[in-house]
């Protein structure tokens, strides 16, 4: 069960960075996201010709971020992950489709292709928990 915390900060949130590698090149690319707590998996959309679209296809192991941009010490939150990725199809097609429209509506209006991180790692760091506290799930 992923801690209740990490699932209210991935919640609130609306940008991840998502970091992809292909024949030894890295490269990261940044996306608006909405997380589905039943499927524990992040939704974005991004176009099959970014170089981070194209990538999914050759390597489905993916690592990325989702951060608080703050500069007090004290209130630094991210989450760190790795997942593997996927273009949805049928029921889990619909579910992510419907949320991501929910959360960006303005995403009528565009031709998107939605993609799902089934996510396999999180390290959540909340240093209002303590500097440098970390929860890990699984």
């Amino acid at each position: 069960m992923v801690d209740i915390r990490i699932i209210k900060f991935l919640r609130k949130h609306h940008v991840l960075t998502i970091a992809t590698t292909v024949d030894n090149e890295p490269w990261c690319a940044s996306c608006f996201y909405v997380y589905l707590e039943e499927e524990n998996s992040l939704v974005f959309t991004t176009d099959l010709k970014t170089r981070h679209g194209k990538e999914f296809l050759k390597n489905q192991h993916i690592a990325g971020t989702v951060v608080l941009e703050t500069s007090i010490i004290g209130k630094i939150r991210g989450i760190q992950f790795q997942g593997t990725i996927s273009e949805p199809s049928g029921e889990l097609a619909g579910k992510a489709k419907t949320a991501y429209l929910r959360r960006f509506p303005v995403a009528m209006l565009m031709d998107t292709h939605l993609w799902v991180v089934k996510l396999a790692f999180m390290k959540y760091t909340d240093n209002r928990l303590g500097f440098g506290k970390k929860l890990v799930w699984p």
